[in-house]
């Protein structure tokens, strides 16, 4: 097995990936926060967690993930309570509306999906244990985890603690940037707000606690690695190991992934700027769920992407010469026999795509190992030097790395149908295209140019585009 390498944010260096259990990862994501529809953003970094999985997967490895959902915070309380629903109700709608959207992107699910509303007692529990070693305070009905306690608090993060002002308190699940205090585990409940009698007092989880106790009652005292957006590594994650570690006394995990952020047009996606979107604003707006899914891979997940239209243009194209090169690999007739040098040319470019994913998950190495690819085999098929045999295996590379990247199934009007989103015309069967083609090749076999030219245009008419190619073949896409 090909050695990966990932970059971890707690030594802000590339480290082999070495499992606690040999041949299994173990995985936590944070995941969506419910009091709103997940944004684009929140989307690019789930697509480099489904990258990764799906990379580690095809080396052989097990994988365990686990996502959670943060069904209780100030703001879901705070929406619930204006909408004058229980908090439960109020965030189903929005977990339901984050499954449709992770299918709609070919997004694996994780092994566990798991809502913090369920696991209370467990970070109850975590609490107690917490409060034995001496790390926590009551005031007003609160426990705070006390930072001064924790002498490695920082270490993620590198944030300065030293010039912190002692005792103060963060009581908000919202920090303001480099606000290092002590942090709420447990928050007494405020008149009218939603909260769980429990042996340490009646209350809700602060939103830190919720994913250290999850975390380890799936996963182990030790992780292998934690992924998020880069904007959760301070306080969230900060704390997360604050937490954890207090109460083991051991690594909490062993590498840091952190996803950069995802900018519109240049610039900082915002509600007052009018450029802030929903998966479905996209869907809306006429694009295709292989085309965000393209575009959010497209970039290395430690790199910022710039979210732009010409960009959405560039990943349509891309997908679609994906598509049309597996076709023409399928359906072209090309010259018996094999040609050894393709076969060299095929693993060598599974190589580099192999080789660009284990270098901390680089999907644009691994794109350019597949685009040269079809660039090389196009020009061998021009030439009548790509034949029969060599069609087979060039398939099943495109399969391989489709298997991590999920770009080739042509199931994006399915997937927008589920959505309640209808494409402008019904498309024209396969079957019904290839037909109307043979027909026309047929036409021009008898010269009969003015029937070859009219099925021509009815197709194009219909949104399909054909291009001849120079060994007689017809290759074809939708528009």
């Amino acid at each position: 097995m090909i050695q990966i390498r990932l970059h971890n944010t707690l030594t802000n260096d590339l480290q082999p990936l070495d499992p606690v259990h040999p041949g299994e990862v173990r995985i936590y994501t944070c995941g969506p926060t419910v009091y709103a529809s997940a944004h684009i953003g929140n989307f690019r970094t789930f697509m480099f967690q489904d990258v990764l999985r799906r990379f580690l997967k095809s080396q052989g490895l097990r994988v365990m993930q686990v996502m959670n959902v943060t069904d209780v915070d100030d703001r879901i309380i705070q929406s619930a309570a204006a909408a004058g629903i229980g908090i439960r109700e109020y965030t189903d709608k929005y977990i339901r509306g984050f499954l449709e959207d992770i299918d709609a992107l070919h997004i694996q699910m994780p092994e566990e999906l798991v809502r913090a509303t369920d696991h209370i007692e467990d970070m109850v529990a975590l609490i107690e244990k917490l409060q034995e070693k001496g790390f926590t305070y009551k005031s007003e009905g609160s426990i705070y985890f006390r930072i001064s306690k924790f002498p490695a608090y920082g270490k993620l993060s590198k944030i300065d603690v030293a010039g912190m002002q002692a005792g103060a308190r963060v009581d908000m699940d919202q920090y303001e940037k480099d606000d290092a205090r002590d942090f709420a585990m447990w928050k007494a409940p405020k008149p009218g707000e939603h909260f769980w009698e429990t042996r340490i007092g009646p209350g809700r989880p602060g939103w830190h606690i919720e994913c250290s106790a999850m975390a380890m009652k799936y996963l182990g005292d030790t992780l292998d690695i934690h992924t998020g957006g880069v904007d959760l590594a301070f306080p969230h994650h900060e704390n997360e190991i604050a937490q954890s570690e207090g109460a083991t006394g051991k690594t909490f995990v062993r590498t840091w992934l952190h996803a950069e952020h995802l900018i519109i047009e240049g610039q900082k996606m915002s509600k007052s700027l009018g450029n802030f979107y929903t998966l479905r604003d996209l869907f809306a707006r006429g694009h295709k769920p292989s085309t965000i899914r393209f575009l959010l891979l497209s970039v290395p997940y430690r790199r910022q992407l710039n979210f732009t239209e010409e960009g959405i243009v560039q990943a349509r194209n891309s997908t679609e010469r994906l598509r049309n090169f597996v076709t023409r690999l399928r359906t072209a007739q090309f010259p018996p026999g094999s040609n050894p040098e393709t076969e060299k040319r095929i693993a060598q470019a599974e190589n580099d795509f192999d080789a660009g994913l284990a270098d901390d998950i680089n999907t644009a190495m691994a794109l350019a190992a597949i685009f040269d690819l079809v660039r090389d085999v196009n020009t061998a098929m021009d030439r009548g030097a790509f034949l029969q045999q060599d069609a087979p295996r060039a398939v099943a590379a495109m399969e391989k790395f489709d298997a991590v990247l999920a770009l080739l199934e042509d199931d994006d009007d399915d997937k927008l149908a589920k959505l309640g989103f209808s494409p402008e015309k019904a498309r024209m069967p396969a079957a019904e295209v290839d037909a109307l083609i043979e027909e026309r090749q047929a036409a021009k076999k008898r010269r009969d140019f003015k029937r070859a030219d009219e099925i021509r245009q009815n197709l194009a008419d219909s949104g399909i585009l054909l291009e001849d190619a120079k060994d007689g073949s017809v290759r074809w896409k939708y528009k």
